[in-house]
């Protein structure tokens, strides 16, 4: 059930690729004005041209997101050049999946910074923007991994269920102005960005344990995001949509 969403403008962080661009066409499709934001120029280019054949409105945000004052600048300017903020989608991550023993300070960081950080700057500088009497949505991109946890994910994990927690803590700060902080947390979903972590076993393995006897999809996980956007949502606050097939809530008898 994804209504329209024509006339809203939405900021979308790493949306170059995988969940983010997928949900930026989609949102387009909807009617909305979205900001592209992605670390690297081309990325950006590659998405705003995907946006606009499909007949969609998009505004191009290359910019490093990952510093407080990067994500505002960008968050300001798609609201200044758009006329405003409706919808803020913190999808922006870096991953590395390491054994506890192997991981080091740089990739902490690293990951912390993008993963983290960028979702406090993000909030941040969206409700900054976002019209005080209109309000609007914020919908963070967290992960199954925050409740149930792999290996070699200990950095992941943690970002992931620090993304949950702030996620309901936004929405009781925020809250008073109208705007909703929602979540995401997608189970395994196959994208550039994963794929270099996965393999047909694993991924048999993890279709056997779904309910719905598949993995998800960028799309499945975009027009969840479209929802929590739009207004059949409009009293669904501080919650976390688990994206997994039911995976993470049930236990099949194979």
């Amino acid at each position: 059930m994804n209504p329209s969403l024509e006339g809203r403008v939405a900021f979308i962080s790493g949306a170059g690729h995988g969940i983010g661009k997928a949900t930026a066409l989609a949102m387009a499709k909807l009617g909305a004005i979205v900001g592209i934001n992605d670390l690297k120029q081309e990325f950006v280019d590659e998405a705003v041209a995907a946006v606009q054949a499909a007949g969609g409105k998009a505004i191009p945000l290359p910019q490093d997101v990952s510093t407080r004052e990067g994500m505002r600048e960008a968050v300001l300017r798609l609201a200044r050049d758009a006329g405003r903020l409706d919808i803020m989608v913190n999808n922006a991550a870096w991953v590395r999946y390491q054994p506890l023993a192997e991981v080091t300070p740089e990739v902490v960081d690293r990951m912390v910074e993008i993963g983290f950080k960028s979702v406090i700057w993000g909030m941040q500088a969206a409700a900054e923007a976002m019209d005080p009497e209109r309000g609007g949505s914020i919908i963070n991109v967290a992960s199954i991994a925050a409740i149930r946890s792999p290996q070699r994910s200990v950095v992941y994990s943690g970002i992931k269920a620090g993304v949950v927690g702030m996620t309901r803590a936004a929405a009781a700060d925020l809250g008073a102005r109208n705007i909703r902080v929602n979540a995401v947390a997608p189970g395994a979903v196959p994208t550039e960005g994963t794929m270099k972590h996965r393999n047909a076993d694993l991924d048999a393995r993890r279709v056997a344990r779904t309910p719905l006897g598949r993995l998800g999809t960028v799309e499945d996980i975009a027009d969840a995001i479209c929802f929590l956007a739009g207004d059949g949502a409009r009293f669904l606050n501080a919650d976390v949509l688990h994206l997994d097939g039911g995976a993470s809530q049930t236990q099949l008898n194979n």
